[in-house]
């Protein structure tokens, strides 16, 4: 009994080691960095509301891409419904905050949760399907989400629904972001999901191999729903209007473009991705009668001359820049 408390403390201590270690702790304090510093220039005024308008759609997209690679580009599954799950998340925390007049936390994560249950009912029967047909599936399971908004008249029905409290601040944003960085690149990490990647690869292989692939694809989607309902309750309680509309089939589109050009299979490409549609599409506004052309101009050029998106499938670190520095350094010598 002595010896099996001894390992036990150890393997404690271990534990708390690994997860006080120097790179831990680095990424901790930029992160922390990065939240005081916007933090100081929204206090005094430096960012002023139309830049943060777009800083808080950037954040939204970036969970959203986050959590739809994780279905699309990590386990391979074409999903044309992310949407649906972010208005139920809209909904579900707009109800939550203007209805029941209960704090943000508690809409956020009942917000949260209704997504993924409704992930998991869906994902059960619809994920068995592979390719074009879970793409009709998960598309017609939006279309519906969205019309059960339009006749629901507690929640506005088509009109919309209103007066949905002011919540979502930079605090929020910011670290609601984090955590969807941090869940995603673990589970990406951890034993579900090599099994996800390995679906994606090969999912007949992967069966041979023992991975309940069902299982693994039903968790993937269920965590992807999860955040995309992180991402409307933000969107609810920023915007305080909701309307069914905007939450269709285009709205999962701009989604899935924003995981196709940063990379299917990279964080950091969703992450990248995200910014530069954002960016883009906020710059476009000043063309409105050009800004969807354009918009599919600049699409259509990057997809034939970079189709594996900004990333591909790789990862940005200090790493990943030395690795580049020292390709050219090499092509430089030759």
């Amino acid at each position: 009994m002595g010896s099996l408390a001894k390992m036990s403390k150890k393997r404690y201590r271990g534990g708390i080691l690994k997860l006080f270690n120097k790179k831990n702790i680095i990424s901790l304090a930029v992160i922390l960095a990065v939240y005081f510093i916007v933090q100081f220039f929204i206090s005094n005024g430096s960012i002023n509301d139309y830049i943060f308008t777009n800083v808080v759609l950037i954040g939204i997209n970036i969970i959203l891409a986050l959590g739809l690679n994780l279905i699309t580009g990590f386990t391979g599954q074409f999903s044309l419904g992310h949407a649906g799950f972010m208005s139920i998340g809209a909904y579900i925390c707009a109800i939550v905050t203007a209805k029941l007049g209960l704090p943000f936390a508690i809409g956020i994560i009942l917000a949260a949760i209704s997504a993924a249950v409704i992930g998991f009912l869906i994902g059960l029967p619809t994920l068995r399907l592979k390719g074009d047909y879970l793409a009709i599936a998960t598309l017609g399971f939006g279309e519906i989400i969205k019309n059960i908004f339009f006749n629901i008249d507690y929640v506005g029905g088509a009109s919309g629904f209103n007066d949905i409290p002011f919540y979502t601040n930079w605090t929020w944003l910011y670290f609601s972001v984090v955590l969807t960085v941090v869940v995603v690149n673990n589970f990406i990490k951890s034993y579900a999901g090599r099994a996800c990647i390995a679906i994606r690869e090969d999912e007949t292989a992967a069966e041979a191999m023992g991975v309940n692939t069902t299982n693994y694809k039903i968790l993937a989607f269920v965590i992807g729903a999860f955040f995309a309902g992180i991402a409307g309750a933000l969107y609810a309680n920023y915007i305080c209007l909701l309307k069914p509309d905007s939450f269709g089939f285009l709205k999962s589109i701009d989604i899935l473009v924003i995981v196709v050009f940063g990379g299917m299979g990279s964080i950091t490409g969703s992450i990248f991705g995200a910014i530069a549609l954002t960016v883009i599409s906020a710059f476009l506004q000043s063309f409105p009668e050009l800004r969807m052309v354009i918009y599919s101009l600049i699409l259509f050029f990057i997809m034939i001359y970079r189709p594996q998106g900004l990333m591909g499938t790789k990862e940005f670190s200090l790493g990943f820049l030395k690795k580049r520095g020292g390709l050219n350094a090499k092509a430089q010598d030759k």
